[in-house]
This record gives C-alpha cells, structure tokens and sequence, in this order.
C-alpha cells in the first residue's frame, strides 16, 4: 500500500507532447495543445461550471509503443485531491495499460501523496525489454498541468498502432459520464468501452452540469470525425419541462452538422433510493419516457439513425449494489454499463460506418 514514488536518476523523461507520443480524447488538442475537453475561446460563452470541468482530464489518454523495462511518470496538477466518496487514484491518478495475451492490460496506477500536487511515481519494471504498446488515462476530476514519460534511457519509444475504429465515439453526460466514483480512471465506463472497442471514446462528463444547454450542443457538433454520439444526461437534466426542450433541440443542433452519424439516447442507470422512494422512481419513468417520445418523433420524422438504449439494464437486477453512494457507480457497475454498452454501441459504429 505504499506509494509507488521510487526514483531513478537513470530514466530519460520525454513529453507526451512530443512524436511519436498521441494524444487522445482531447478533441481540441491538435490546435490549442492543452490537456483540457473543450475549446478555450469556442466564440460564444460557456456555462461557467462546464468552462471550469472542461479542465478535469477525464477520457484522455497518451498512447506510444516502447521496450523499456520500466516506465514512471512525473506530474504536475492543478489541485490536490478532495473528494470524500471517490479515491484519490480515480481523481487524480494515472493507469498505466500495456499490451498483454493479445488485450490492453491494466499493470499499475499512480500512487503518491495525496496532499501534494507534484508527484513522481514507478508504474511498472524489471519487464522484457520487448517493444509492447502502452496506455496512460489521464486523471478523471482534477486538471494536469503537466506529464513526463521517464523510459530507460536508450529505450524506443515508437508510434501506437490506430485504433480499429476510425470515427470518434462521443459521450456527453453527467458526473457518472466523467467517471464519478471510479478507483481509477481506467474504470470510468468510457474508458472501458474505448479498450473493449479499440477506438477513441471523447468523455464530456460534466458532473452535476450535463444539462443539455444548446451552447454546448454547438461545441460538440463542432469535434472533428464523430462515429457516433451518446447523450447520457438524463440526471443533470433540471426538469422534465426543461428535458423536453433541450433534448431534441440539442438533437437537432448535432444533426445539422452531422445528419447521417448515429445518435444513441441513453436513459439513466437506476438509483439505489428508488427502491424506497416512489418519487424518485416515477420521475425516472417520466424522463424516460419523454426520451422514448423523443426518439420516436424523430425516427417519425425520417430520422432513422437515432436509437433509445436501455437504462434500466445497465446495472443488472442488483443495481443496488453498484454504487457508492445509491447514485455514483463503483468499478463494478461502470464494468456493468461498460459490457452492455460495448455490445450495443460495436453495432451502432458498424451502421455508421
């Protein structure tokens, strides 16, 4: 249990910034070269809230090959860790993958301090020098300032192979989209399907802020190459009233960019108080019926690219115990949602192919 913080003046530390690193799941990166979600100066205003999570890291991922026998990183964050429901190494932690029996393979995940927002840590060494690919996820509620790769010096540090998928898969939505309260950010459900897909997943979680707002809407017809779209924002939406506005007009603002790429609605996972609280139940069943109506009119209307997913499977028959804290999914209910999700959005990418 103790932090993973040994140091070796022997390692030759590189920038991800630099080739034959990529970035992924930043869609601005190419042209601003900041870890953050959105656009600096998108020319018109953010909501504030979601100007601010903008700068949490969710989704993002630094993908090379290399055969160094050891790998560590250096990292700089914009805050120290202060959650009280979720762990440090999902907020502000990094997850190490390599390519293992034919799979990308979790080895470690930063562990340091947690009060300090420098940290120097060992992911993994003594490995076959053999050139293998490696993915790093960035932190899924803090912002990095800062990342270096420390290789053996001498090592190869080699391109990644392409995704399998060539379109991107985006996912607007709420804190559980942004990965609220996974261990570690490789546990957050779009991290988990962009692994189990083989194709980069842009995570647009904004938590407690996913609310449907046509600003955003413009921002996200705006990212480059989608494959498909997944609106998960049923929890953040406000209102019913509010929900019924703002779903079809953000429907119709992304399909006046993009009127052939799939959009996929995705009702919300069920919350652990329903069992005890009537309320809470009836007014799932209402939001989620005013996505059904949603996708109906517009499947009515010739749009026949548009799908309703199932929320109430997302979780299985023991929702209950996915969570922590009745709302938040542990790792085993973003592993949950991330196995339904794969299966139906590996079809939804096929039709838009």
């Amino acid at each position: 249990m103790n932090p993973n913080t040994d140091k070796d003046t022997e390692l030759a530390w590189h920038s991800p910034m630099s080739e034959p690193f990529q970035i992924a799941g930043f869609p601005w990166w190419e042209k601003e070269r900041r870890y953050r979600r959105l656009p600096l100066a998108p020319g018109f205003p953010l909501p504030p809230a979601v100007d601010e999570l903008a700068n949490c890291t969710a989704g993002g991922q630094i993908r090379f090959r290399t055969n160094s026998a050891r790998l560590a990183l250096k990292v700089k964050l914009a805050g120290a860790a202060n959650m009280s429901h979720m762990p440090a190494t999902g907020q502000c932690g990094f997850d190490c993958y390599i390519e293992a029996f034919g799979e990308m393979t979790y080895v470690n995940t930063t562990k340091y301090d947690h009060t300090r927002t420098e940290y120097e840590c060992v992911l993994y060494d003594k490995l076959e020098p053999v050139l293998r690919p490696v993915t790093l996820y960035f932190p899924l509620y803090q912002g990095v300032e800062e990342v270096l790769i420390g290789l053996d010096a001498g090592a190869e540090a080699a391109a990644p192979p392409p995704f399998a998928i060539r379109e991107r898969i985006v996912i607007y939505g709420t804190s559980i989209t942004q990965g609220g309260c996974a261990a570690r950010p490789g546990m957050a459900y779009p991290n988990i399907v962009s692994r189990k897909l083989n194709a980069e997943v842009i995570n647009l979680g904004f938590s407690g802020n996913g609310k449907g707002e046509a600003e955003v809407a413009r921002i996200i017809s705006g990212i480059p190459n989608p494959g498909l779209l997944v609106l998960d924002y049923e929890a953040n939406s406000v209102s019913p009233e509010l929900f019924r506005s703002t779903l079809p007009e953000f429907i119709r603002i992304f399909r006046g960019r993009h009127p052939d790429v799939p959009i996929a609605v995705l009702p919300q996972i069920r919350f652990a108080r329903e069992v005890i609280d009537r309320e809470l139940f009836e007014l799932r069943q209402l939001r989620k019926r005013i996505q059904s109506e949603v996708v109906q009119a517009c499947r009515e209307g010739g749009d026949e690219r548009i799908y309703l997913l199932d929320g109430d499977s997302l979780l299985g028959p023991d929702f209950h115990e996915c969570t922590v804290d009745g709302v938040h999914p542990t790792d085993l209910g973003f592993s949950r949602m991330a196995e339904y999700l794969t299966s139906v959005l590996r079809q939804l990418c096929r039709v838009g192919s």
